[in-house]
Protein backbone atom coordinates (compact mmCIF):
# COMPACT_ATOMS: atom_id res chain seq x y z
CA UNK A 1 0.00 0.00 0.00
CA UNK A 2 1.37 3.39 -0.96
CA UNK A 3 2.20 5.58 2.04
CA UNK A 4 0.93 9.11 1.92
CA UNK A 5 3.51 11.68 2.95
CA UNK A 6 1.69 14.01 5.26
CA UNK A 7 2.34 15.90 8.49
CA UNK A 8 1.65 13.87 11.59
CA UNK A 9 0.12 14.97 14.84
CA UNK A 10 2.02 14.51 18.06
CA UNK A 11 1.20 11.16 19.67
CA UNK A 12 -0.36 12.34 22.90
CA UNK A 13 0.70 9.77 25.45
CA UNK A 14 1.09 11.19 28.93
CA UNK A 15 4.89 11.12 28.90
CA UNK A 16 5.10 12.68 25.43
CA UNK A 17 2.72 15.45 26.50
CA UNK A 18 4.91 16.27 29.47
CA UNK A 19 8.12 16.10 27.47
CA UNK A 20 6.89 18.37 24.68
CA UNK A 21 5.15 21.08 26.68
CA UNK A 22 5.97 24.54 25.40
CA UNK A 23 4.92 26.30 28.60
CA UNK A 24 6.24 25.14 31.95
CA UNK A 25 5.33 26.41 35.39
CA UNK A 26 7.33 26.37 38.60
CA UNK A 27 6.37 27.23 42.20
CA UNK A 28 9.33 29.64 42.12
CA UNK A 29 7.34 31.82 39.70
CA UNK A 30 4.33 32.18 42.01
CA UNK A 31 3.82 35.11 44.39
CA UNK A 32 1.20 34.98 47.13
CA UNK A 33 -0.55 38.14 48.42
CA UNK A 34 -0.67 38.50 52.21
CA UNK A 35 -2.89 41.06 53.98
CA UNK A 36 -1.62 42.26 57.36
CA UNK A 37 -3.99 44.17 59.65
CA UNK A 38 -2.38 46.24 62.38
CA UNK A 39 -5.55 46.15 64.51
CA UNK A 40 -5.95 42.39 64.40
CA UNK A 41 -4.78 39.66 66.74
CA UNK A 42 -4.75 36.25 65.08
CA UNK A 43 -6.39 35.38 61.77
CA UNK A 44 -9.68 36.58 60.25
CA UNK A 45 -11.28 35.27 57.03
CA UNK A 46 -11.78 37.83 54.25
CA UNK A 47 -15.45 37.80 53.29
CA UNK A 48 -14.85 39.14 49.78
CA UNK A 49 -12.10 36.59 49.06
CA UNK A 50 -13.20 33.11 50.17
CA UNK A 51 -10.22 31.08 51.35
CA UNK A 52 -8.08 34.15 52.05
CA UNK A 53 -7.33 35.75 55.43
CA UNK A 54 -6.30 38.89 57.18
CA UNK A 55 -3.33 38.27 59.47
CA UNK A 56 -2.31 40.20 62.55
CA UNK A 57 1.30 41.03 63.24
CA UNK A 58 1.26 38.19 65.76
CA UNK A 59 0.14 35.69 63.11
CA UNK A 60 1.72 36.85 59.83
CA UNK A 61 4.36 34.14 60.11
CA UNK A 62 1.53 31.60 59.96
CA UNK A 63 0.84 32.82 56.42
CA UNK A 64 4.49 32.29 55.54
CA UNK A 65 4.47 28.82 57.10
CA UNK A 66 1.48 27.90 54.95
CA UNK A 67 3.24 29.17 51.84
CA UNK A 68 6.39 27.19 52.58
CA UNK A 69 4.37 24.05 53.29
CA UNK A 70 3.09 24.25 49.72
CA UNK A 71 6.47 25.16 48.21
CA UNK A 72 5.72 28.86 47.68
CA UNK A 73 8.72 31.00 48.58
CA UNK A 74 7.61 34.50 47.51
CA UNK A 75 4.90 36.80 48.86
CA UNK A 76 3.76 40.39 48.44
CA UNK A 77 2.56 42.24 51.55
CA UNK A 78 -0.37 44.64 51.78
CA UNK A 79 -0.89 46.58 54.99
CA UNK A 80 -4.05 47.72 56.77
CA UNK A 81 -2.98 50.41 59.25
CA UNK A 82 -4.59 51.30 62.54
CA UNK A 83 -4.65 54.99 61.66
CA UNK A 84 -5.22 56.87 58.39
CA UNK A 85 -4.77 60.52 57.51
CA UNK A 86 -4.82 62.79 54.50
CA UNK A 87 -1.23 62.13 53.50
CA UNK A 88 -1.00 58.47 54.45
CA UNK A 89 1.84 59.11 56.88
CA UNK A 90 1.62 55.68 58.53
CA UNK A 91 2.75 54.17 55.23
CA UNK A 92 6.35 55.25 55.86
CA UNK A 93 6.35 55.08 59.67
CA UNK A 94 9.30 53.11 61.06
CA UNK A 95 6.88 51.03 63.15
CA UNK A 96 4.26 50.81 60.40
CA UNK A 97 2.26 47.65 59.79
CA UNK A 98 4.19 46.49 56.72
CA UNK A 99 7.55 47.40 58.23
CA UNK A 100 6.77 45.39 61.36
CA UNK A 101 5.42 42.49 59.32
CA UNK A 102 8.62 42.37 57.28
CA UNK A 103 10.72 42.32 60.44
CA UNK A 104 8.63 39.53 61.93
CA UNK A 105 8.90 37.40 58.79
CA UNK A 106 12.61 37.97 58.30
CA UNK A 107 13.37 37.21 61.94
CA UNK A 108 11.83 33.75 61.60
CA UNK A 109 12.24 33.01 57.88
CA UNK A 110 15.21 35.04 56.63
CA UNK A 111 15.28 33.28 53.25
CA UNK A 112 11.59 33.81 52.47
CA UNK A 113 11.37 36.42 49.70
CA UNK A 114 9.30 39.43 50.73
CA UNK A 115 7.96 41.94 48.22
CA UNK A 116 6.10 44.98 49.51
CA UNK A 117 3.35 46.96 47.85
CA UNK A 118 4.29 50.64 47.71
CA UNK A 119 1.17 52.77 47.53
CA UNK A 120 -0.89 55.11 49.69
CA UNK A 121 -4.51 54.10 49.09
CA UNK A 122 -4.63 51.81 52.15
CA UNK A 123 -3.19 54.59 54.34
CA UNK A 124 -5.05 57.73 53.26
CA UNK A 125 -8.42 58.64 54.74
CA UNK A 126 -9.66 59.48 51.23
CA UNK A 127 -8.54 56.19 49.66
CA UNK A 128 -6.62 57.69 46.74
CA UNK A 129 -3.08 56.69 45.84
CA UNK A 130 -1.39 59.99 46.56
CA UNK A 131 -1.43 63.49 48.03
CA UNK A 132 -4.52 65.44 47.06
CA UNK A 133 -4.76 68.96 45.67
CA UNK A 134 -8.47 69.61 45.97
CA UNK A 135 -10.02 66.39 44.71
CA UNK A 136 -7.21 65.50 42.32
CA UNK A 137 -3.99 63.63 43.11
CA UNK A 138 -0.89 65.81 42.93
CA UNK A 139 1.54 63.59 41.06
CA UNK A 140 4.78 65.37 41.95
CA UNK A 141 4.01 65.84 45.65
CA UNK A 142 3.22 62.16 45.87
CA UNK A 143 6.61 61.01 44.55
CA UNK A 144 8.52 61.97 47.69
CA UNK A 145 6.04 60.06 49.86
CA UNK A 146 6.34 56.96 47.69
CA UNK A 147 10.12 57.13 47.90
CA UNK A 148 9.95 57.38 51.69
CA UNK A 149 7.66 54.34 51.83
CA UNK A 150 9.98 52.26 49.65
CA UNK A 151 13.07 53.14 51.67
CA UNK A 152 11.29 52.38 54.95
CA UNK A 153 10.25 48.94 53.66
CA UNK A 154 13.74 48.03 52.52
CA UNK A 155 15.29 49.26 55.76
CA UNK A 156 12.93 46.85 57.54
CA UNK A 157 14.21 43.99 55.38
CA UNK A 158 12.04 43.85 52.24
CA UNK A 159 13.73 42.11 49.32
CA UNK A 160 11.85 43.96 46.58
CA UNK A 161 9.46 46.90 46.32
CA UNK A 162 6.46 47.07 44.00
CA UNK A 163 4.99 50.56 43.45
CA UNK A 164 1.34 50.22 42.44
CA UNK A 165 0.31 53.89 42.48
CA UNK A 166 0.77 54.69 38.75
CA UNK A 167 2.25 58.15 39.36
CA UNK A 168 4.45 59.50 36.56
CA UNK A 169 8.14 59.35 37.47
CA UNK A 170 7.71 57.06 40.45
CA UNK A 171 10.28 54.48 39.33
CA UNK A 172 12.99 57.12 38.96
CA UNK A 173 12.05 58.60 42.34
CA UNK A 174 12.23 55.21 44.07
CA UNK A 175 15.45 54.21 42.33
CA UNK A 176 17.14 57.47 43.31
CA UNK A 177 15.99 57.22 46.94
CA UNK A 178 16.98 53.57 47.31
CA UNK A 179 20.38 54.16 45.74
CA UNK A 180 21.02 57.15 47.99
CA UNK A 181 20.21 55.02 51.05
CA UNK A 182 22.63 52.28 50.03
CA UNK A 183 20.11 49.89 48.48
CA UNK A 184 21.44 49.92 44.93
CA UNK A 185 20.76 46.20 44.47
CA UNK A 186 17.14 46.20 45.68
CA UNK A 187 14.93 45.50 42.66
CA UNK A 188 11.79 47.39 41.71
CA UNK A 189 8.77 45.60 40.29
CA UNK A 190 6.77 48.25 38.44
CA UNK A 191 3.01 48.10 38.09
CA UNK A 192 3.60 49.44 34.59
CA UNK A 193 0.33 48.65 32.83
CA UNK A 194 -2.24 48.88 35.61
CA UNK A 195 -5.71 49.33 34.19
CA UNK A 196 -8.66 51.13 35.78
CA UNK A 197 -10.49 47.85 36.12
CA UNK A 198 -13.75 46.65 37.63
CA UNK A 199 -11.93 43.50 38.76
CA UNK A 200 -10.42 45.16 41.84
CA UNK A 201 -13.60 45.23 43.94
CA UNK A 202 -12.89 42.34 46.34
CA UNK A 203 -9.34 43.60 46.95
CA UNK A 204 -10.54 47.09 47.85
CA UNK A 205 -12.84 45.59 50.46
CA UNK A 206 -10.07 43.33 51.75
CA UNK A 207 -7.53 46.17 51.93
CA UNK A 208 -9.93 48.90 53.04
CA UNK A 209 -8.74 50.99 50.10
CA UNK A 210 -11.86 52.02 48.18
CA UNK A 211 -11.73 55.74 47.26
CA UNK A 212 -14.06 57.91 49.33
CA UNK A 213 -15.01 59.89 46.22
CA UNK A 214 -14.36 59.80 42.51
CA UNK A 215 -12.30 57.03 41.00
CA UNK A 216 -8.73 56.30 39.89
CA UNK A 217 -9.16 56.63 36.14
CA UNK A 218 -7.09 59.81 36.15
CA UNK A 219 -3.92 57.87 36.95
CA UNK A 220 -4.74 54.28 36.01
CA UNK A 221 -4.95 53.14 32.39
CA UNK A 222 -8.00 53.18 30.14
CA UNK A 223 -9.08 49.58 29.32
CA UNK A 224 -9.61 50.67 25.71
CA UNK A 225 -5.85 51.20 25.21
CA UNK A 226 -3.16 48.67 24.44
CA UNK A 227 -0.42 50.73 22.77
CA UNK A 228 -0.41 52.97 25.83
CA UNK A 229 0.83 49.98 27.83
CA UNK A 230 3.94 49.86 25.66
CA UNK A 231 4.60 53.53 26.38
CA UNK A 232 4.09 53.01 30.11
CA UNK A 233 6.43 50.02 30.14
CA UNK A 234 9.03 51.95 28.15
CA UNK A 235 8.94 54.81 30.67
CA UNK A 236 9.35 52.47 33.63
CA UNK A 237 12.16 50.57 31.92
CA UNK A 238 13.99 53.81 31.15
CA UNK A 239 13.69 54.90 34.79
CA UNK A 240 15.25 51.72 36.15
CA UNK A 241 12.48 49.16 36.67
CA UNK A 242 13.76 45.61 37.02
CA UNK A 243 10.41 43.87 36.40
CA UNK A 244 7.37 45.10 34.46
CA UNK A 245 3.80 44.15 35.33
CA UNK A 246 0.44 43.94 33.61
CA UNK A 247 -2.62 44.07 35.87
CA UNK A 248 -5.24 42.52 35.71
CA UNK A 249 -4.18 39.35 33.94
CA UNK A 250 -6.92 37.50 32.07
CA UNK A 251 -8.67 40.38 30.29
CA UNK A 252 -5.29 41.81 29.27
CA UNK A 253 -3.45 38.79 27.87
CA UNK A 254 -3.04 40.63 24.57
CA UNK A 255 -1.30 43.46 26.43
CA UNK A 256 0.88 41.00 28.31
CA UNK A 257 1.94 39.34 25.07
CA UNK A 258 2.78 42.66 23.41
CA UNK A 259 4.84 43.86 26.36
CA UNK A 260 6.65 40.54 26.74
CA UNK A 261 7.68 40.67 23.08
CA UNK A 262 8.69 44.34 23.19
CA UNK A 263 10.87 44.47 26.32
CA UNK A 264 13.89 42.51 27.43
CA UNK A 265 12.80 42.57 31.06
CA UNK A 266 10.98 39.95 33.14
CA UNK A 267 7.19 40.27 32.99
CA UNK A 268 4.86 39.81 35.93
CA UNK A 269 1.10 39.46 35.74
CA UNK A 270 -1.32 39.96 38.63
CA UNK A 271 -4.35 37.68 38.64
CA UNK A 272 -6.47 40.03 40.66
CA UNK A 273 -9.17 39.60 43.27
CA UNK A 274 -12.12 39.76 40.88
CA UNK A 275 -10.67 37.00 38.73
CA UNK A 276 -10.16 34.81 41.78
CA UNK A 277 -13.63 35.60 43.15
CA UNK A 278 -15.32 34.71 39.86
CA UNK A 279 -13.73 31.27 39.81
CA UNK A 280 -14.58 30.73 43.47
CA UNK A 281 -18.19 31.76 42.93
CA UNK A 282 -18.64 29.60 39.83
CA UNK A 283 -17.09 26.64 41.62
CA UNK A 284 -19.30 27.14 44.68
CA UNK A 285 -22.32 27.09 42.38
CA UNK A 286 -21.15 23.82 40.87
CA UNK A 287 -20.67 25.35 37.43
CA UNK A 288 -16.95 24.67 36.92
CA UNK A 289 -14.17 22.40 38.12
CA UNK A 290 -12.28 24.89 40.29
CA UNK A 291 -8.91 23.16 40.19
CA UNK A 292 -8.91 22.68 36.43
CA UNK A 293 -10.04 26.27 35.81
CA UNK A 294 -7.36 27.50 38.22
CA UNK A 295 -4.69 25.58 36.31
CA UNK A 296 -5.94 26.57 32.87
CA UNK A 297 -6.11 30.28 33.64
CA UNK A 298 -2.60 30.25 35.12
CA UNK A 299 -1.32 28.47 32.01
CA UNK A 300 -2.91 31.16 29.84
CA UNK A 301 -1.01 33.87 31.69
CA UNK A 302 2.35 32.14 31.37
CA UNK A 303 1.67 31.18 27.76
CA UNK A 304 1.02 34.85 27.00
CA UNK A 305 4.51 35.74 28.21
CA UNK A 306 4.55 36.13 31.98
CA UNK A 307 7.65 35.04 33.87
CA UNK A 308 5.91 35.27 37.24
CA UNK A 309 2.37 35.48 38.56
CA UNK A 310 0.87 37.13 41.62
CA UNK A 311 -2.12 34.98 42.50
CA UNK A 312 -4.38 34.08 45.41
CA UNK A 313 -4.15 30.51 44.11
CA UNK A 314 -0.35 30.35 44.55
CA UNK A 315 -0.46 27.56 47.14
CA UNK A 316 -2.95 25.44 45.23
CA UNK A 317 -1.06 25.96 41.97
CA UNK A 318 2.19 24.91 43.62
CA UNK A 319 0.46 21.72 44.76
CA UNK A 320 -0.89 21.10 41.27
CA UNK A 321 2.60 21.54 39.80
CA UNK A 322 4.10 19.12 42.29
CA UNK A 323 1.34 16.58 41.62
CA UNK A 324 1.80 16.76 37.86
CA UNK A 325 -1.55 18.38 37.07
CA UNK A 326 0.15 21.42 35.59
CA UNK A 327 3.74 22.39 35.01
Amino acid sequence: MELINRPRRLRRTEEVRRLCRETRLSPDALIYPIFVDETLSGVRPIASLPGQNHYGLDSVCEAVEECLAHGVTHAILFGLPAEKDGCGSSAWAEQGVVQEAVRAIKAKYPDFYVITDVCMCEYTDHGHCGILCGQEVDNDKTLDCLARIAVSHVRAGADMVAPSDMMDGRIAALRSALDADGFQTTPIMAYSAKYASAFYGPFREAAGSAPAFGDRRGYQMDPHNSREALRECALDASEGADILMVKPALCYLDVLRSCAEAFDLPMCAYSVSGEYAMIKSAAAAGLVDERRIMCETALAVFRAGANMLITYYAKELADAIRQGEIG
